[in-house]
């Protein structure tokens, strides 16, 4: 699986989201079907030229939306590559040639490793005082040493989706404990429904949301080694096996996790997915649906779900960098319109300035409501810019072999602990 906006909130890390990232649609996704690669900007006459880059989006129209945000900038020519395929792949590429995008997006903004190696331009100055206006943990989150790297473009969650109908009829409770969920799965499940669906898989993103749920991070509170070496995350996962060894997980579907489909379809009673599919299912269902964060797991849990954005990024190599920053305050800062309606007309999304969620028609009720409230009151970044590929290599593995092979957690993720010890001087040197 690529790694998309789909993907981009799975885990931390981009091995732990192949296994499994936000948001929004790859190019083989059910909210419709992306285009070849091609370029388009602005009118000519322009002195800059500008070249931004995106990846290649699965909801309908937002390749010609992208183009006419583009086409509106009168300051120079922007000429808009969509790219399909391994947009990390690729983007990692061109980063090291002399054929770099001027603007780029990166997810969750660009990595540490583009940071240290001074590939993106600091955009501090270029967000300005507008700072405030975004989400701060996903600033945070796209900052280093003090310094901003990449703008948010419109936010993204994961969310349990459950069928109303069918809860009140088997006499159940919205559930907010993992043992609440457990219980419903199991009662909801029948001979041609399974009670929740996570991922094909049996697992999909969900190490991440126990994560959460069970009170713990990726980190300790000075990120100098793993926080999650602790035994209500080894209790958590090993509930989760007891789960996914209960026969009340759906494991086979028409479509993964990040499709909506399973749900909408029936074939499950529950199911963890995205934001970014609740229009699709409200098209099917109605109102027969509601949202809810990841369920409290343990005694020090707490409902939770993560989140991730885009970040736009300006090249610190390219050949018309502050031509490229002033582009990038003006479409993701100052163009409040044209963020509403990017978050807001390709399938469901929210403002990565909070202030204009409420213009949002799909946040202003029901279960869009809901969602805008759950990410304000239990979201949480999905991961730290800190956290490498390799450490989600090691921590992917160990979790597969918790949940599927029934490892002991505390020897496995002992020694993902040391990985993430290593790695973290590494980066930070």
């Amino acid at each position: 699986m690529n790694l998309t906006r789909r993907n981009l909130i799975t885990l931390a890390g981009s091995a732990v989201a192949a296994g499994a990232l936000s948001a929004c649609g790859s190019n083989k996704g059910g909210i419709g079907e992306g285009s070849s690669p091609s370029a388009s900007g602005s009118a000519a006459g322009n002195a800059v030229i500008l070249t931004q880059w995106y990846h290649e989006y699965g909801e309908a129209g937002t390749q010609d939306a992208v183009k006419k945000y583009a086409a509106g900038y009168d300051k120079a020519s922007v000429q808009v590559k969509w790219n399909a395929g391994d947009y990390a792949k690729l983007l990692s590429a061109a980063l090291l040639t002399k054929d770099i995008p001027d603007v780029f997006e990166s997810e969750m903004g660009p990595s540490i490793d583009m940071i240290k190696a001074g590939q993106v331009a600091d955009l501090t100055d270029a967000i300005g005082e507008a700072k405030s206006r975004f989400n701060p943990e996903l600033i945070e989150r796209m900052s280093y040493e003090g310094k901003i790297y990449g703008i948010p473009q419109v936010v993204d969650m994961h969310l349990l989706y459950y069928r109303r109908s069918l809860l009140e009829k088997a006499g159940l409770q919205p559930p907010k404990t993992f043992t609440e969920l457990v219980a419903a799965a199991n009662k909801l499940k029948t001979k041609d429904m399974g009670g929740l669906f996570v991922g094909n898989d049996g697992i999909g993103p969900i190490p991440t949301a126990l994560l959460y749920a069970s009170g713990n991070d990726w980190f300790d509170e000075g990120r100098t080694k793993a926080g999650f070496l602790d035994a209500s995350f080894y209790k958590a996962l090993t509930d989760f096996r007891d789960l996914f060894n209960s026969g009340a997980l759906l494991q086979s579907a028409s479509k993964d996790w990040f499709d909506g489909s399973p749900f909408a379809n029936e074939e499950t009673a529950m199911q963890w997915g995205g934001l970014w599919s609740m229009t699709d299912i409200q098209k099917t269902l109605g109102d027969d649906f509601g949202v809810l964060p990841f369920p409290a797991v343990g005694d020090k849990g707490k409902q939770a779900t993560m989140f991730g954005a885009f970040g736009a990024c300006v090249a610190a190599k390219g050949a018309n960098v502050e031509a490229a920053k002033e582009y990038v305050k003006w479409l993701w800062v100052d163009q409040t319109d044209h963020q509403v309606d990017f978050a807001n007309n390709y399938g469901t999304h929210v403002p990565a300035q909070g202030e204009l969620a409420p213009k949002c028609t799909k946040l202003a009720e029901g279960a869009g409501a809901d969602a805008a409230k759950i990410l304000a009151d239990f979201g949480k970044p999905a991961s730290d810019i800190l956290w490498s590929g390799a450490m989600g290599d090691a921590f992917n593995a160990a979790v597969s072999n918790i949940i599927k092979k029934k490892a002991d957690p505390a020897k496995e993720l002992a020694a993902v602990g040391s990985r993430v010890t290593a790695e973290l001087k590494r980066v930070k040197g």
